[in-house]
């Protein structure tokens, strides 16, 4: 049930929101001017990808090129050609790219997936439902390193927050590449079983990116405007089939997995001990755009560790996920809520707050499109464990395209304990509540897009359910954005409520910690966010690429409209062409602490005190050309924190030896001054990167980080040989140690070996 005030609130916005509706809705009908189309060809003799365009299909398929600038300006024509042909056979989806231009190649590192856009590359943007709401990515570079990544139809604007970009999903496909004077060339082959299209569909949208870092551009076949990313699906082409592809028979691939740890947990008083383990996945194509996901038994040990950060907020962060399981199609279950609110973050299932695995027994994972308009997902998890309650989880969620590129969409997400026990309750030792027992969201949302991309608007409503709870459980969402190539608006309000849960979610400020007391304290509250920018772009001979003037406020209040706190800033940020960025920044808060906080040592210090504080900060950042063998950012900050004084030093550096090798360093230094008894507090965070590709196939890679925060200096180094197309070897050693009373915690090394095989 919605508060009182929010029925009120709706009412006074009525007007607003009947007459945006109004304009959004006629637009929606407008048609988006004239759109690209390149036809495609059945190959009638075999492809060889090894780079060279020899075949006959190659010089008989029609040719794409004439590309348009993307970045750093638009509507002008690329300076080096880009040419791309398409073919096809009853398997493949076979591009042939020719690029023209300057042999002096940049390629920042060997290792699939990382860092494409910051060197010289082409890529090809693929939405096979042709419905601008899901695609993929498939690219390469002069060194034949591929790169693919999963796409929806909301990428944000180019120099805000990436979303709808997801790198870490990897699958089975082909490229190679040859190298000539004055351009060089590459073949991709794409498998149909992993594009998840539909059987009779003719005509799907398609857009060609090429990555130049002669000129520091990006070209795009169908042209995309500056202000938007040159992957994003609302401006992509037609390609027209000769013949729509044909269901993919037997289409099913087992990923099994052999795995062992030796392991010493100094920590927990545990003795040395080996632990072997086995188990696998599964991927089988239900229909050809709806897929079964199954794993048994999973082990996450060679995924990268966590990049650690400093917090100084007063609440809970939110950490990338990084296991292969949860990242295909994950919009479909993570695209609700807001930044503050997501209902769901599949780091809730088998991470414990730390970070750490916790034993997973299955998972199951249907989702994909049920028709040109309809995409789904349904999962279930179940958790092992002998030491605490088994958990189940499920999700289910649907997607269902409007207009040109509106979507509205549901979902029900339960969260049940398996072993419940009612003897257990309010247990010393088990800490157990009647809300442990389950948790459950549901919620219908509606995001509209103008089919230029330009026009974003948004209104949603999430429920939770808990055991004893009937009031105060609910969450409002409702927004709307413009992003023109000169100036950009977005106004995003939110209400979420005292006793909402978020079982399988993230949640963020409905916890405040008093630490006078050693407790926890859940408000409910209602958000608004307002952010203004104004872009200007010089003349083409001018050094800058742009002048960007933002304005942002940020405030908080409780549900019944007490003040909270407020963030209000300003920034200039200058945008060189070599993307060389200069960012100076002014903050003014105002917080009311409403409970004791400590950001120092809360057993030598006291706690700030409740009550109202204003401060003032400064900042001075600036990044330099990572197309450069050595690259650099610093940023600086000062000034006021609550009653005290924050001064900040954040470095960070990288050496590039190209094509196989990586160094980095990460400085992070935080001093924060309070007067007496508040203490102070110095916060360090160094952190280094060595990463050495022996070859397209085998990496190196050693991490190190040092956090004071979080008392812990972490090793860990591992090795990786992809002897075959998506099998990999894994050998991982990992040690973390206490820093302030230095010491082992504890210390593992880990191998996995895993086999894709495709039936």
């Amino acid at each position: 049930m919605l508060p009182f005030e929010w029925i009120i609130v709706m009412k006074k916005n009525a007007r607003f929101f009947i007459l945006a509706f109004c304009v959004l809705t006629t637009g929606a009908l407008l048609a988006n001017g004239d759109t690209l189309e390149i036809k495609i060809k059945k190959s009638t003799g075999k492809i060889i990808v090894d780079g060279v365009l020899d075949e006959p299909a190659w010089q008989q398929a029609e040719v794409a090129t004439d590309f348009w600038m993307s970045f750093p300006i638009d509507n002008k024509r690329a300076p080096h050609r880009t040419e791309i042909r398409l073919t096809y056979d009853d398997q493949f989806l076979y591009i042939g790219a020719k690029c023209f231009g300057e042999d002096a190649h940049i390629i920042q590192t060997l290792k699939r997936d990382v860092d494409f856009w910051q060197g010289d590359g082409v890529a090809v943007v693929i939405d096979p439902v042709n419905q601008r709401t899901n695609g993929f990515v498939f690219g390469t570079n002069p060194a034949g390193v591929q790169f693919e990544s999963l796409v929806t139809g909301n990428t944000g604007q180019r120099g805000g927050r990436p979303r709808g970009i997801n790198v870490n999903w990897d699958n089975k496909w082909y490229a190679e590449v040859q190298l000539y004077d004055g351009y060089w060339t590459a073949e991709m082959a794409i498998p149909f079983k992993i594009l998840r299209y539909e059987a009779d569909k003719a005509v799907w949208g398609i857009n060609f990116v090429r990555s130049d870092m002669s000129d520091n551009s990006y070209h795009a076949w169908s042209p995309v405007p500056v202000q938007f990313r040159a992957v994003d699906l609302g401006f992509t082409g037609r390609l027209r089939w000769d013949a729509p592809p044909k269901k993919q028979k037997g289409n099913v691939t087992l990923i099994p997995f052999v795995s062992g740890a030796l392991t010493h947990n100094l920590e927990d008083g545990e003795d040395p001990g080996f632990e072997p383990k086995t188990g696998g996945d599964a991927k089988i194509s239900v229909t050809s755009s709806l897929n079964l996901d199954l794993t048994f038994f999973p082990d996450f040990s060679q995924i990268e560790v966590d990049e650690q950060v400093t917090n100084l907020t007063r609440f809970n962060i939110r950490l990338p996920e990084k296991r292969t399981f949860f990242l295909e199609n994950s919009d479909v279950f993570e695209d609700f809520g807001r930044g503050l609110a997501r209902p769901f973050f599949s780091r809730r299932i088998g991470l414990d707050a730390d970070g750490n695995n916790l034993p997973l027994l299955y998972g199951a994972r249907l989702s994909g499109n049920i028709d040109p308009n309809t995409r789904i997902g349904a999962m279930n998890i179940q958790t092992g464990g002998a030491d605490s309650l088994r958990q189940n989880y499920s999700a289910v969620a649907l997607h269902r395209k409007v207009f040109a590129r509106s979507v509205v969409k549901a979902y029900f997400f339960n969260r049940e304990a398996t072993r419940w026990d009612e003897s257990l309750l309010d247990n010393e030792f088990t800490e157990l509540k009647k809300t442990d027992k389950y948790g459950r969201n549901a919620g219908l949302e509606f995001n509209y897009f103008s089919p230029g991309g330009k026009t974003r608007a948004w209104l949603g409503y999430g429920h939770s359910f808990k055991e004893g709870i009937h009031s105060e459980n609910g969450f409002l969402k409702y927004g709307y954005s413009y992003n023109g190539k000169n100036f950009g608006f977005t106004q995003s309000s939110g209400y979420t409520g005292r006793w909402y849960y978020l079982d399988m979610g993230f949640l963020q400020r409905v916890e405040n910690v008093d630490h006078a007391r050693d407790t926890t304290i859940r408000l409910g509250y209602n958000n608004h966010v307002t952010f203004m920018t104004w872009r200007i772009f010089p003349k083409d001979q001018s050094k800058i690429l742009s002048h960007n003037f933002n304005f942002r406020n940020f405030m908080n209040f409780s549900v019944d409209w007490d003040f909270y706190d407020r963030e209000t800033g300003v920034s200039y940020e200058m945008n060189l062409k070599g993307r060389s960025q200069l960012k100076l920044q002014l903050n003014n808060n105002r917080v009311r602490l409403l409970f004791p906080f400590s950001f120092t040592d809360k057993d030598d210090f006291e706690p700030l005190p409740a009550e109202v504080y204003d401060y003032n900060q400064a900042g001075l950042e600036f990044r330099s050309d990572a197309r450069k063998p050595f690259s650099w950012n610093v940023k600086l900050l000062y000034g006021g924190f609550y009653n005290g004084t924050r001064r900040s030093l954040s470095f960070g550096g990288k050496i590039r030896v190209q094509p196989w090798g990586n160094f980095g360093l990460k400085f992070d230094y935080n001093d924060l001054d309070f007067p007496d008894p508040y203490g102070s507090r110095q916060l360090f965070l160094v952190s280094s990167r060595f990463e050495i590709g022996f070859s397209r196939d085998i990496f190196w890679t050693t991490f190190l980080q040092l956090n004071t925060q979080g008392d812990n200096f972490n090793i860990n180094s591992r090795f990786q040989w992809r002897f075959k197309p998506m099998s990999d070897l894994f050998i991982v050693y990992t040690d973390n140690y206490a820093v302030e009373a230095f010491g082992l915690k504890n210390r593992a090394l880990i191998f996995k070996v895993n086999y894709w095989f495709t039936l």
